[in-house]
C-alpha cells in the first residue's frame, strides 16, 4: 500500500495499514499527512 490511494477511503486505508509502525524514511511524509488523517 504505497501508491494509488486516491480511490480508497480514509477508513479503508487505516484498516489496510497493518501494524502502526513507520519506516524512518517515511517519518517526514507521515508527519506531513497526519493533520489530514
Amino acid at each position: 500500500m504505497r501508491h494509488i490511494l486516491t480511490k480508497k477511503s480514509t477508513s479503508r486505508k487505516r484498516s489496510l495499514r497493518a501494524p502502526d509502525t513507520v519506516e524512518k524514511a517515511d517519518v517526514p511524509m507521515v508527519r506531513k499527512m497526519l493533520p489530514y488523517s
